[in-house]
């Protein structure tokens, strides 16, 4: 079953950007949907955003609008989470997930997680 590692966080002032890293092993990423959630402290996990096995997006428009991107390298067999114009309410421990099944994702129920980078954003 693949195994999946983030990594890519750090501290960043408002405004600024990060790029996070999915590193998946142990299988193939493109033949998974890929998920990113996070989870501020004090409160439940969100949904981010999806890349699924075609390439094709979709994301949680309400918390990101258009700040972020999620894309995937097949040759390094890692999704990206590209951020932007980065907020102090963007912190929160980023979390990448996988599921063959595109729909498991949204839902919160991917058979594989990660552990999580922390991402910190100062005012």
């Amino acid at each position: 079953q693949v195994q999946l590692v983030e990594s890519g966080g750090g501290l960043v002032q408002a405004g600024g950007s990060l790029r996070l890293s999915c590193a998946a092993s142990g299988g193939t990423i493109s033949a998974y949907a890929v998920g990113w959630f996070r989870q501020a402290p004090g409160k439940e996990r969100s949904f981010v955003g999806t890349i699924d096995r075609i390439g094709g997006t979709t994301y949680n428009t309400d918390s990101v609008k258009g700040r972020f991107t999620i894309s995937r390298d097949s040759a390094k067999n890692t999704v990206y989470l590209q951020m932007t114009s980065l907020k102090p309410e963007d912190t929160a421990i980023y979390i990448c997930a996988a599921d063959p099944i595109f729909f498991r994702i949204p839902s919160g129920r991917a058979g594989t997680w990660g552990q999580g980078t922390q991402v910190t954003v100062s005012s």
